[in-house]
């Protein structure tokens, strides 16, 4: 049973907050932008350029925690602008530190913007009714186009005022966006839904959230949907101007197409897991991916094949365009797969968006920290660049295991808890 409260306010509560995500996620991927120029410039390998931008992935993932947890007990529209204004000074620093490790530290700060998915998405569940939830969290997950503002601005504003202005540039825009939130979003304290549960689904959900195997798996589920998309905007520009010899400027165009659509399609994401379910958009988002990440896992090879009356040479590679194509599909299915595992939480947990949402949105996070390491390690290891997307791959298919056996095991749960609830099992 649920209770419905009022929605008055709840288009300019989604609006607002969406502009707001938008506009730290921007922040938060900026290092992608700048890697190109400190690649060269402090003559990065290619696993410190890996480090270099897992620096604001790990604490835009560690911090989601405790800001889930204060976000369920205070107010998230304050939370949300303190948030703002706390990244703010760290990007006026920018023009002022040279060292990598200083970026490093720097990247630390950054990455406090973060953690405005984990309030923003906490805010806005406080809006819209269960059957709408999906659809909502869509919308507000389309904010990760902020990736695809940093993709077109930043190159612009180099251009005009170089590159020591884009940190004060942010800086500024960041702080205007934290006052307009604070002054036209609504503020609302009460949940829009309540939802009775079962004493049997009470005590599962009682239990802390590092406790509960369904919630690292829907933690696994958005690594892969989540953490790989993030490891990919920082990747991707350097793949294409080191595997295709692109121009950084059009590494950038193919890049932000890749971003800007599959942020786009995450609030059609959301419709389609509340039409049919989280599950079901989850299994198709992972097949289309397992058959993407085949192809792109195939290395360029040169082949002879010994005839009966002379040698055959076969070249085998993924060109620009067929390379292009694969991740454009990746993209538009992890953008539902983004959708649809929130509101996978919000079915099982939506009096605890908070704090169950900010844990997942943490392991999620943490694959932009991690991946990106990986994969430097990786190609500095084997040599070729193609092994992210081999590591990818079997990211994937543990995602796809994992998700089979639980769904088995849910279903007992359900059969179990069915069983006691008619006194068809004896409790003793």
């Amino acid at each position: 049973m649920s209770i419905s409260l009022p929605t008055s306010g709840s288009g300019r509560a989604l609006t607002l907050s969406t502009l707001a995500f938008a506009a730290n996620f921007s922040v938060w991927i900026l290092y992608a932008v700048l890697g190109l120029e400190l690649e060269e410039k402090l003559s990065l390998s290619v696993t410190q350029l890996g480090i270099f931008f897992a620096a604001p992935m790990l604490t835009g993932a560690l911090f989601r925690i405790p800001a889930g947890i204060l976000a369920d007990r205070y107010n998230p529209k304050h939370l949300y602008t303190a948030q703002m204004l706390l990244v703010a000074p760290a990007l006026f620093l920018l023009p002022f530190i040279s060292s990598y490790n200083a970026y490093l530290l720097l990247g630390l700060w950054i990455g406090i913007s973060g953690t405005s998915f984990t309030l923003g998405i906490r805010y806005v569940n406080d809006w819209f009714e269960r059957n709408q939830q999906g659809t909502a969290m869509g919308v507000f997950g389309a904010g990760n186009a902020g990736a695809a503002i940093t993709l077109v601005l930043a190159p612009v504003i180099v251009s005009y005022w170089g590159w020591n202005s884009i940190g004060p540039v942010y800086g500024s825009g960041l702080i205007l966006m934290a006052l307009l939130f604070a002054l036209l979003a609504p503020s609302q304290n009460s949940k829009h839904t309540v939802n009775k549960q079962s004493a049997f689904e009470t005590q599962w959900n009682n239990r802390p959230v590092f406790m509960r195997l369904q919630v690292w798996r829907f933690g696994l589920y958005y690594y892969f949907v989540f953490g790989s998309f993030l490891a990919l905007i920082m990747w991707l520009p350097q793949y294409y101007t080191n595997v295709y010899d692109l121009s950084p400027q059009r590494a950038m165009a193919f890049t932000l197409f890749f971003v800007a659509t599959s942020s786009m399609v995450r609030a059609l994401g959301g419709w389609f897991a509340d039409r049919y379910g989280g599950r079901a958009v989850n299994w198709m988002v992972f097949w289309i991916c397992l058959g993407c990440l085949f192809f792109l896992s195939y290395p360029s090879t040169t082949m002879t094949i010994h005839g009966a009356q002379h040698d055959v040479n076969l070249h085998i590679e993924v060109n620009l365009w067929v390379f292009s194509l694969l991740i454009f599909v990746i993209g538009i299915a992890q953008g539902f797969g983004r959708a649809s595992v929130y509101k996978t939480i919000h079915d099982y947990y939506p009096e605890q968006m908070g704090t169950v949402g900010g844990f997942v949105a943490a392991i999620g996070a943490l694959g932009g920290a991690t991946l990106p390491i990986i994969f430097g390690l990786a190609v500095d290891n084997t040599g070729f660049y193609s092994v992210c997307f081999m590591i990818l791959y079997g990211l994937q298919a543990g995602c796809m295991i994992a998700m089979y056996f639980a769904q088995k095991a849910d279903r007992f749960r359900t059969r179990l808890n069915h069983a006691q609830t008619h006194n068809f099992l004896d409790d003793d």
